[in-house]
């Protein structure tokens, strides 16, 4: 797989803008974009017994590694279900712009997991380009490794996250957000909020590999694509389904 194009068919460098993460914004934030839609491809349980629970959890781990054997493949089912469902094609197309959500940590060397699979899903003409939209610029705690009461609440993620300097903002009107996986959809909401913020008129939307089905027994099935909302309630991000 070639390296992460930080923005796809441009010539011109772009820089980080310091952009503004203070608290003050959240407010406005949640206002501004109370939900958006995503979709997701296959489903895994964390905790769920059987043998189609067991290949659930080394698919997800294979997504979260970028397996260079296996994110092609998976990425090329995704493209051949769009051939096959319109409702999942009409959320990628050729206008539009595919963002890769940050990791846990301000940006290293190696791209994550979230850049490898948008590029993958662009060279499967799944979008116009790549933009490395949103950096993290401060850490969080990586939720997959956090007690349940202590991962990171939609607002740190909002306040860790920061727009780089963009293309025209006209060539922005269709965003795609790209994450590995979905679990309550906190990161994906924060990261649409800062994005609406930046580009008030862009549609933003979002896709996730994997969507997580929390603490269910037994799976029957590994694909299950499906277009579901992530949205604010009760002060905190809801998925549904």
């Amino acid at each position: 797989m070639r390296p992460l194009p930080v923005l796809t068919g441009a010539t011109t460098t772009w820089r980080f803008r310091s952009g503004r993460a203070a608290a003050d914004d959240w407010p406005n934030a949640v206002a501004a974009l109370r939900c958006f839609s995503f979709a997701s491809f296959y489903v895994y349980a964390p905790r769920g017994e059987g043998f189609t629970s067991a290949a659930a959890r080394l698919l997800c781990q294979r997504v979260k590694a970028s397996d260079p054997q296996w994110l092609p493949r998976y990425a090329g089912q995704v493209a051949e279900h769009c051939a096959r469902e319109q409702w999942l094609a009409q959320l990628f197309g050729r206008d539009v712009w595919l963002v890769p959500v940050p990791g846990c940590i301000p940006a290293g060397a190696k791209p994550t997991a979230a850049c490898q699979l948008a590029v993958a899903l662009h060279e499967l003409g799944l979008g116009c380009g790549v933009w490395a939209g949103i950096m993290r610029r401060t850490a969080v705690t990586r939720s997959a490794t956090a007690p349940l009461g202590e991962r990171p609440t939609a607002r740190q993620h909002y306040e860790s996250f920061a727009i780089t300097a963009a293309p025209r903002a006209a060539a922005l009107r269709r965003i795609v957000l790209v994450d590995d996986v979905i679990t309550k959809g906190r990161t994906l909401l924060a990261a649409a909020a800062r994005l609406r913020g930046a580009l008030p008129h862009a549609d933003v939307r979002a896709f996730a590999m994997v969507r997580s089905l929390g603490f269910s027994a037994r799976l029957d099935r590994l694909l299950d694509p499906c277009m579901g909302w992530v949205y604010w309630a009760g002060g905190d991000a809801r998925r549904e389904p």
